[in-house]
């Protein structure tokens, strides 16, 4: 999936949403929950090429490789800032200098906080910080069974540029 970031209007999220919910900066003590949110999505084989679950150790890297100020990876909070139910990462597209202004997204919510509007709500704020980030595209690499997903990005402006048949099989 594409989009070019800031030519198209946001799609209307819920007032619910936005205020259930706290967006911030991920510190590293969010590891463990953003691991167990990515790790609970891995049996269904519908979200992760993973097969089995990664340890916090394992993300420590990918973590570590974040900025706040062009790459950063964001936590959404629900009701007390111990509980995250969903995360959004803005991963580097390509390590060259030219793909700077691209980057692909990762968004994962947790079970029990699934269709409340919270992915359409990061999903929104990323596309409106892009530009702020350095960003002029973004990037969702989504499985062709990910029903749920697809329709998100499709509904905020996101185009298909690729299928890749038996990938990740």
């Amino acid at each position: 999936r594409r989009h070019e970031a800031g030519r198209k209007e946001m799609s209307q999220v819920s007032a619910a949403a936005d205020t259930r919910y706290r967006i911030r900066v991920a510190q590293r003590e969010d590891l463990p929950a953003i691991v167990a949110i990515y790790n609970a999505t891995i049996p269904s084989r519908m979200v992760t090429a993973d097969l089995v679950p990664v340890s916090v150790n394992d993300r420590l890297p990918w973590f570590e490789a974040h900025s706040s100020a062009t790459r950063p990876i964001w936590v959404a909070c629900a009701n007390s800032p111990d509980e995250i139910a969903a995360w959004l990462s803005f991963d580097t597209f390509y390590p060259r200098a030219a793909y700077d202004g691209t980057a692909m997204l990762a968004l994962y919510v947790a079970e029990g906080h699934r269709r409340n509007g919270l992915g359409k709500l990061l999903l929104s704020r990323a596309l409106a910080a892009a530009p702020s980030l350095g960003l002029h595209t973004l990037l969702g690499y989504i499985f062709g069974h990910n029903a749920p997903s697809l329709r998100l990005f499709e509904g905020h402006g996101f185009t298909r540029w690729g299928n890749f048949p038996r990938v990740a099989v």
